[in-house]
C-alpha cells in the first residue's frame, strides 16, 4: 500500500478516536445533548441560531466576564471539541461556542468552505450578540479561522489564541500536508464524527459531501504570512512537541511579534509561544491540565513587558 495512504489512514484513525473528550472515550455510543456541557452540570445562559446572511449559525453562551470565542477543528462540533473545556473557562469568562458552516447543528449552504468565509461568519455572530470585541481561540481548522478573524476584522479581536493551527499551508509537516489530499469520506465510516454528524440533525446522505468540502480548504494552498505578522492583537500560539505543525512555522511568527530575545535583557513581548511537551495534535485538546492555565494566564494578564526582577 502507498506509504502516503497508510499515513493518512493512520491520521484519520487517530483523529476520530482522539477527538472524543476524555469523559466519553470508553463509550461506543454517541449522544446528542441539547446543550454541550449538560453532563458537566453547567447550562448555557443563551443558545440558538444567529442569522448571518444565508447561514443560520448555531451557538451557545456560558459564564460571565470577558468574552472568549472558541472555534472548533475540522469535522468537529461543540460537544466533540469543547465539552470538557467549557466548564474550565466559564468559571471566569463569558464563553461563546459556535458551530461552523456544515458542522454540528449549523446546516451547510451553497458556498465553498473557506477560512475567510467562516471568519466573516464569526464576525457576524459577535454583531448578533452585540459584542464589540472578544478574545478569539481557535483549534486546528479553528486556528485558521482565528487568524482570518484577526486579519479581516481586527477591531473585533482583543487577543488571539491559536492552538495547533497554521497561517500558511506549509506550516504543516510535508507528510501531514500531503495526507489531506489522500483522505476520503470512507475513512470516516462508523467514526464518532459520522455518528455525531447524523445525531445533530444533519442529513446522513450528505456526509461524504461534507467531508470532501471540509478537506477542500487544506488541499488548496494558502499563505497569510505577511498579514499574520502584521496582526496588532497579542497572539498566543501553542503547538505540541509531537504536533503536525512545524516548530519553525510557530517560531517565525513569534519572532515577528517580538520574540526570540532574552526577556531579562530586552523585556517580554506581548505575544507568547508555547510548545507543550508530550503533546500531539489531538493531545492538545486532552492536556487541559497544562493548556488551560497557559490560556487563562494569557487572557487575564496585563501583558506587562517589563523584565522580571529578583
Amino acid at each position: 500500500m502507498n506509504k502516503h495512504l497508510l499515513t493518512c489512514i493512520s491520521i484519520v484513525t487517530i483523529f476520530v478516536i482522539g477527538c472524543q473528550s476524555p469523559a466519553t472515550k470508553t463509550s461506543n455510543t454517541v449522544t446528542a445533548p441539547k446543550d454541550t456541557a449538560a453532563n458537566a452540570s453547567i447550562k448555557p445562559a443563551e443558545s440558538g441560531y444567529a442569522d448571518i446572511d444565508s447561514l443560520k449559525m448555531y451557538y451557545e453562551v456560558y459564564g460571565q466576564g470577558k468574552p472568549v470565542v472558541l472555534l472548533h477543528g475540522s469535522f468537529m462540533n461543540i460537544p466533540l471539541n469543547w465539552a470538557h473545556i467549557i466548564p474550565l473557562l466559564a468559571k471566569d469568562h463569558k464563553v461563546i461556542v459556535a458551530e461552523m458552516q456544515g458542522h454540528g447543528r449549523t446546516k451547510d449552504i451553497d458556498r465553498e468552505f473557506s477560512y475567510e468565509n467562516m471568519a466573516d461568519d464569526v464576525s457576524g455572530l459577535l454583531k448578533h450578540l452585540k459584542i464589540d470585541s472578544a478574545d478569539i481561540l481557535g483549534y486546528s481548522m479553528g486556528g485558521g479561522i482565528a487568524f482570518q478573524m484577526a486579519i479581516r476584522h481586527p477591531e473585533q479581536v482583543r487577543r488571539l489564541i491559536v492552538l495547533s493551527g497554521t497561517y500558511a499551508h506549509n506550516g504543516w509537516y510535508p507528510d501531514v500536508e500531503a495526507s489531506f489530499a489522500k483522505m476520503t469520506p470512507d475513512m470516516f465510516k462508523g467514526s464518532p464524527i459520522e455518528k455525531m454528524y447524523d445525531s445533530l440533525g444533519q442529513d446522513p446522505a450528505h456526509f461524504p459531501e461534507f467531508v470532501t468540502k471540509v478537506l477542500s480548504i487544506d488541499i488548496k494552498p494558502y499563505d497569510w504570512t505577511k498579514e499574520a505578522k502584521n496582526i496588532k492583537a497579542p497572539i498566543l500560539m501553542a503547538i505540541g512537541d509531537a504536533d503536525g505543525v512545524r516548530y519553525e512555522h510557530a517560531l517565525e511568527l513569534f519572532r515577528a511579534k517580538g520574540g526570540g530575545k532574552m526577556g531579562d535583557l530586552y523585556g517580554l513581548p506581548k505575544s507568547r509561544l508555547a510548545i507543550l511537551p508530550g503533546t500531539t495534535h489531538i493531545g492538545m485538546m486532552q492536556h487541559t491540565d497544562v493548556l488551560i492555565p497557559i490560556v487563562t494566564d494569557f487572557l487575564d494578564s496585563d501583558l506587562n513587558t517589563a523584565p522580571p526582577m529578583f
